[in-house]
């Protein structure tokens, strides 16, 4: 069963509490399918950003009755929010999380999977990322925000880190301020591996909805202090995360147990 934490929140963000990880997941497929059935039947596909971590294990159930069979899967189209500068053979690589968990199992044209080149250093990898959402504006896959011109992507689903880092943007990064780039890469992760590419902050908030996903208690400070009265000033990368569109946070208990 789901609550909503009583808390002074933006008018378009909303933090709904799930009594347990399987609510959750329960509550994130419902979440999605709805949306994609809404942008099927506005504009005839569906573009949603995937992040790594725990989050495509959450995504589970979409793979089940009666999401596989529901979903209109042909008019998906899949990103990436940020990459481990890896073969997608290997084990850190995002790509492989989602096609082992999630993308293997529903029928989505393989086309409409847009992975990083993997061949690629990590500024490289960028930069051809860049091109292609370019070329997906230019060809109308992807719309351009009325407000900043950033590509606009129906729906991004991010996770969070202990830190509160979102995508591969980490606290105290001189990345955060990236305004230009639709894509970046980042060299000098704390987390491992080192290089990665990642969205940068206006590309993800310009977003129509976003889903911020958090279950267990790994992350329970970050969840504390990016939503409740922590009275630390410093901010978190997650607490920059403001779509022009909509933004919940998806809690389970253990994960909002200090709010």
């Amino acid at each position: 069963m789901a609550e909503t934490v009583p808390a002074t929140v933006p008018a378009k963000r909303k933090v709904e509490v799930l009594g347990s990880e399987e609510e959750l997941a329960a509550a994130l497929a419902k979440y999605v399918a709805d949306l994609s059935d809404k942008f099927v039947r506005e504009k005839g596909l569906f573009t949603v950003v995937l992040s790594g971590g725990y989050l495509i294990d959450l995504l589970r159930k979409l793979a089940e009755p009666p999401y596989v069979e529901s979903v209109e899967w042909s008019k998906w189209h899949v990103f990436w929010l940020d990459e481990r500068v890896v073969p997608k053979t290997h084990p850190d690589s995002n790509y492989k999380l989602a096609c082992d968990g999630l993308l293997s199992k529903v029928p989505i044209v393989p086309e409409n999977v847009y992975a990083i080149n993997d061949t690629l250093s990590a500024e490289g990898a960028a930069d051809d990322y860049e091109a292609c959402l370019r070329y997906l504006v230019e060809t109308g896959v992807l719309a351009p925000s009325a407000a900043s011109k950033f590509p606009k992507f129906d729906l991004m689903l991010l996770g969070m880190g202990p830190d509160g880092h979102v995508a591969s943007l980490f606290p105290g990064h001189p990345l955060l301020e990236e305004k230009e780039r639709w894509v970046t890469f980042i060299k000098d992760s704390p987390k491992p591996p080192p290089q990665r590419i990642t969205f940068t902050f206006p590309v993800i908030n310009s977003s129509e909805y976003i889903a911020l996903v958090v279950a267990g208690t790994g992350e329970v400070d970050a969840v504390h202090n990016a939503l409740g009265n922590s009275g630390d000033a410093k901010k978190l990368p997650a607490q920059m995360v403001t779509p022009e569109g909509e933004l919940t946070w998806f809690l389970d208990k253990d994960a909002a147990s200090k709010l």
